[in-house]
């Protein structure tokens, strides 16, 4: 391999990219946008949960009970209707999420210290919602029941001590959630979609740079020169690396001064890790664009082998172990599995090398094979 043909490629594809400020504009400008939009579109938080009230009690308890809904962060009281066919109308529309029944006898049976039933009516069209929002309203009340309970036992002892000790549950739960205390969603989505973007821009940037000199008809000249299929696809590779390095460097700039995402690992191993990364996304696109001789099949490939397979089967917004089995086997193909893995673990667990090891290996391996495979594809004869 000669050094001087490598570098003569390299300043070639860098002259060539430089000529055309608008692509390169976009190329460093589409992976912010994108970051942007999908980082505050993207939300997987379940709050502010519109509900309206159907108090047929109207008592002192039945307010009580309303006012549990109101101080709770996760539902927004949107109104009080005075019948069933309201709350039809105001889920059917849109409105409202869930409805809260207060049935007639309510404050009778909760002063009774009997059975108290409230029924939560909810739109099961969209089932993980609808399953958080049942969880959020079944801890309202179930608190709340124990409120009562202990307000009931404390009356009918006179107030004393021992009666409210007695209330307390034999066993409490602490919870102290890690790496995302907060639990926002941010937390989460945006490394997994550094690992999108740049898996999307990567490929994309390359699969037209081979499929170019062949519609150009350069490419046959280019091959009876002494320059070997290696050296043009690594050379081809190294000028777009660079423009790589840059959206990877304005992508975590973003997560971590935008997002306010917190970077808790070694910045060297990120940035080793993501050089890994995109050299196997960039060798891909070039196997792309070699296979494809055409610019618009190059582009077409590209797009579908880089944004399908990184957004659904990456682990990204789709948690991989909730999969049937035969996706979860394919998902192993997929290269920005293991860098979404890899990212979350460095910006929220601070973890190291000895953790994410196994997937910076399998992310070499895969830059090694992609980068034969291209050159053996240059390896072809003109016909």
């Amino acid at each position: 391999m000669s050094y001087r043909r490598l570098r003569a490629v390299f300043i070639k594809e860098l002259h060539h990219i430089t000529r055309d400020p608008l692509s390169l504009g976009m190329a460093l400008a589409v992976p912010v946008m994108m970051l942007v939009l999908f980082g505050y579109a993207l939300s997987l938080d379940v709050d502010q949960i519109p509900a309206l009230i159907y108090d047929q009690s109207k008592t002192e308890a039945s307010r009580d009970l309303v006012r549990q809904f109101q101080a709770s962060r996760y539902f927004d009281i949107v109104g009080f209707v005075n019948g069933y066919a309201a709350i039809e109308r105001g889920i059917d529309t849109g409105k409202a999420l869930m409805g809260v029944v207060i049935p007639l006898d309510y404050s009778r049976n909760a002063g009774l210290g009997g059975n108290a039933p409230v029924q939560i009516l909810l739109d099961g069209s969209d089932s993980n919602t609808a399953s958080i929002a049942l969880g959020y309203a079944e801890g309202v009340t179930q608190a709340y029941s124990l409120e009562l309970r202990s307000r009931m036992q404390n009356r009918r002892a006179g107030g004393s001590s021992n009666s409210s000790a007695a209330t307390v549950p034999a066993v409490q739960a602490q919870t102290r959630v890690w790496y995302n205390s907060s639990l926002e969603s941010k937390n989460y989505v945006v490394p997994g979609l550094i690992a999108v973007i740049l898996q999307i821009i990567a490929a994309l940037l390359t699969s037209l740079t081979i499929a170019r000199e062949w519609e150009m008809g350069t490419m046959e000249q280019i091959l009876s020169t002494p320059l070997r299929p290696a050296e043009m696809v690594l050379g081809k590779m190294f000028a777009y690396f660079v423009v790589g390095v840059a959206d990877s460097a304005i992508a975590v700039l973003v997560g971590v001064f935008i997002f306010q995402v917190p970077l808790r690992g070694s910045l060297p191993l990120l940035a080793f890790s993501t050089c890994i990364f995109l050299v196997g996304a960039l060798f891909w696109g070039i196997f792309i664009s070699a296979a494809a001789r055409n610019q618009l099949l190059a582009y077409q490939m590209g797009l579908l082998s880089s944004f399908l397979p990184a957004f659904l089967l990456s682990g990204f917004i789709y948690s991989i172990e909730t999969m049937p089995k035969p996706i979860q086997a394919i998902t192993f193909l997929v290269p920005s599995r293991y860098f979404v893995t890899i990212l979350k673990d460095i910006f929220l667990k601070g973890v190291g090398v000895q953790v994410v090891g196994a997937e910076l290996g399998l992310l070499s391996v895969y830059a090694t094979l992609v980068f034969l495979f291209a050159t053996r594809k240059l390896n072809q004869k003109v016909a």
